[in-house]
């Protein structure tokens, strides 16, 4: 067996390994999550959006990070933009095990759909950066800085208008709101040692996106593979993993808010990966790192969350199949882009 084999297959293995590592991670840390989510007051849009976006965001942070100081800008960018895509996707995933009605029916609310906006100004801010002139300051391209403050202001604006809301999502039968529920021996549990597994499991999450990202990196060098493909979809997919099973976890303790949360908090901290990469890449600009792989997942990206924001504004309460028309047109439309990074 070649080295080069023998280099693919190890890198393989260990993307299985820190695949099965998050997936273990995210599950407990749905009881965790849903728990300090009721317990600290938050609610579990904005809990969600922010710590559990964070946490979930972890392994794609370190992936971005490592690989962008590694001198492999595209594999760090796709890795941020891939991963987006497959998350919007988990959506419709975790649709599929809510039975009763279309999961974005039964999770309309002002916090999800402003999250929504936000990633999609995030998105389109990494593109304008793309095609302003490629300079740097302390090696951090002007563009990074912008997005670090929208994100900020627009978590800002998002908790001060949970308190006085001048749009409301109206509820029906099936709605399913926001409200404090039991969760047994974790009420029980001390605020401060629940806080302190969340971190702990967090940080087994960032351990497992160390390991994606030296294991991505061998992979384009012991295959040919494209970056835009290794990084773009099975770094990506690897990386959704935590916020695909936190949202298919929150479905089924009926915490429905939450997992759509998780799911579009952890995109918008994904856009904040390109800031990450960049500042990690020190030969320059990352916005103008990107080909032509990386413009279309970000591009794609854009168009998924779009398609998103539809279904939660549309609340439709049947859909094709069992799935609303967001979920069928985001599940093909991943597929679409998989299909064309592949070629």
């Amino acid at each position: 067996m070649s080295d080069s084999v023998l280099s693919a297959s190890w890198s393989v293995a260990i993307l299985a390994i820190a695949g099965a590592l998050t997936v273990v991670g995210s599950i407990r840390l749905v009881a965790v999550g849903d728990a300090l989510a009721d317990r600290t007051g938050w609610g579990e849009a904005l809990f969600g959006a922010v710590f559990f976006g964070l946490v979930t965001s972890l392994s794609g942070i370190v992936t971005t990070a490592v690989t962008a100081a590694g001198d492999a800008p595209q594999l760090a960018y796709s890795n941020a933009v891939g991963g987006i895509a497959a998350q919007t996707t988990a959506v419709a995933v975790a649709d599929l095990f809510h039975r009763r009605v279309n999961l974005e029916h039964a999770t309309a609310s002002l916090s999800n759909l402003l999250f929504g906006c936000l990633l999609v100004a995030l998105l389109a801010l990494a593109l304008v950066g793309t095609y302003t002139p490629d300079g740097t300051l302390l090696g951090i391209h002007p563009v990074s800085v912008v997005m670090v403050g929208c994100y900020v202001g627009g978590v800002m604006i998002i908790h001060s208008t949970d308190g006085t809301p001048y749009w409301q999502a109206v509820d029906t039968t099936e709605t399913r709101p926001d409200r404090p529920a039991g969760h047994g021996g974790l009420d029980r549990t001390p605020l401060r040692r629940l806080w302190l597994g969340f971190v702990l499991i967090g940080s087994t999450v960032a351990a497992g996106g160390w390991a994606i990202a030296l294991a991505g990196e061998s992979l384009v060098e012991a295959t040919g593979l494209r970056a835009g493909f290794v990084g773009g979809v099975l770094m990506g997919l690897i990386n959704a993993l935590p916020e695909t099973i936190t949202a298919i976890a929150a479905v089924r303790r009926g915490a429905l808010t939450l997992a759509v949360a998780a799911v579009l908090g952890g995109n918008c901290l994904d856009a904040l990966n390109l800031v990450v990469g960049d500042v990690f890449h020190r030969s320059g600009s990352l916005y103008h790192a990107a080909g032509p792989d990386e413009l279309f997942l970000t591009a794609a990206a854009l168009l998924m969350t779009a398609i998103l924001l539809g279904g939660l504004l549309v609340r439709q309460v049947r859909g094709w199949g069992r799935l609303g028309f967001e979920g069928t047109l985001l599940l093909g439309g991943y597929l679409a882009v998989v299909a064309i990074l592949a070629v």
